[in-house]
């Protein structure tokens, strides 16, 4: 039986340069779905194309030598595997972060071969700023792939709703029991699909041991994997909160130079994410902290609680907030004053969005949301997931902010 393949948003994206001259270029974590978007592509966008369709993987040794052995070596290859030199050619080719020097390779593609037309994926943006260089400007498009965002998460799991806050309670309170099971396990499209929570939580931590066995000691040179991994389990707990880089180097007794370096790193193989605050007036509007988000919640859990949670808890439900905004490319911040105003997210679209987060929906309070909402002329939102409702769920706020 075929293997269902799932079309993830990024599509529609990345279909708008399939017949551009430069390189496609995704990248994301590991096991986030880039190889089965890449496969999609192929059987979906380029099948009437698929004589003159050809795809590498560079896990494999054989491949990965060929394209060490230069653009021309590759190029020959393909017209010796058939491949009709007057017509476009359609290279795919994953995992490129394995050459030894991808951006001499890509470069020496475009440049004289246009008739080639190469998408590729990699694993880590730590990798692939190491290896491509500025040379490449004007050449590649990139997309960034995540986990499942919710609506993606609904489409793996056959469920067809319309996300918009018109939906009757019935609709509503199925939608609420699906957030909850997806904040649970997180996005990764393979733990989604995996119906047995003990098999979830063998294969997502299969996926963390191998981001610390594999990819850290690779990419990262870690020196101490135990007090990386101490770290990973302290930033998993203080998801949605403000970073202390001191506080961490003094409980974990590490410099402050190393604990950057570890969440540069972090950050670049797609595990974390820090946002800035929204300020003007910086008299009185803090500005030095960052916030911190895991970018997966259910990889989060793991690492924190060494289990999947019966509940949800809050700054579970703002980490979840949170990647719903992101993964729907809307840049995000939070504000926060010197006499401890705060207000959870800043959107800056056609207008300011001020956004409190709360697990109940009663607990909200809008004092904070009022005052900067006559500073900044912002338009007020509150999101919640339980109790009675007085605001927006977090799907039917994306939603707005696509349709506005």
């Amino acid at each position: 039986m075929t293997e269902q393949i799932y079309k993830r948003k990024l599509i529609k994206d990345i279909e708008k340069y399939l017949d551009s001259k430069e390189a496609i270029v995704v990248y994301g974590a590991r096991q986030v779905g880039k190889t089965t978007l890449l496969k999609y592509l192929i059987e979906h966008n380029l099948k009437p194309l698929r004589d003159n369709v050809f795809y590498f993987d560079l896990e494999l040794m054989n491949l990965l030598e060929l394209c060490n052995q230069g653009a021309e070596t590759v190029y020959k290859y393909l017209i010796e595997k058939g491949a009709d030199e007057n017509k476009q050619i359609y290279l795919i080719i994953d995992e490129i972060q394995y050459l030894d020097n991808p951006t001499n390779f890509i470069k020496i593609m475009h440049d004289h071969y246009p008739r080639i037309k190469l998408l590729v994926s990699g694993s880590s943006t730590f990798e692939i700023k190491k290896k491509f260089k500025n040379s490449l400007v004007g050449r590649i498009v990139c997309f960034e792939m995540h986990p499942l965002n919710f609506e993606e998460f609904l489409t793996f799991k056959n469920k067809k709703y319309n996300l918009t806050e018109n939906n009757s309670r019935t609709i509503n309170k199925e939608l609420v029991l699906l957030a909850k099971e997806y904040i649970k396990y997180g996005g990764y499209p393979a733990i989604v699909l995996e119906k047995s929570e003990e098999k979830k939580q063998v294969m997502l931590s299969q996926i963390i041991n191998t981001y610390i066995k594999k990819d850290i000691r690779d990419i990262g040179n870690i020196r101490n994997i135990s007090s990386f991994n101490k770290l990973l389990q302290i930033l998993a707990s203080q998801s949605g909160q403000l970073l202390n880089v001191s506080e961490l180097s003094n409980t974990l007794g590490m410099n402050r130079e190393t604990i950057d370096e570890y969440l540069n790193l972090l950050e670049n193989t797609f595990i974390i994410k820090r946002i800035t605050p929204f300020h003007k007036n910086l008299r009185s509007e803090l500005s030095k902290n960052p916030k911190i988000f895991f970018l997966d919640t259910g990889m989060m859990h793991l690492l924190w609680l060494k289990e999947f949670p019966k509940i949800i808890m809050g700054n579970v439900f703002e980490t979840f907030v949170f990647l719903e905004l992101m993964k729907n490319n809307h840049n995000v911040n939070f504000w926060r004053t010197t006499n401890k105003q705060e207000i959870d997210f800043i959107i800056k679209n056609k207008q300011i969005y001020a956004i409190e987060v709360k697990l109940n929906f009663q607990n909200a309070d809008t004092k904070t949301l009022n005052f900067f909402a006559e500073q900044y002329g912002s338009k007020n939102v509150i999101i919640g997931l339980e109790g009675k409702k007085k605001g927006k769920y977090a799907w039917e706020f994306v939603k707005e902010l696509e349709d506005s």
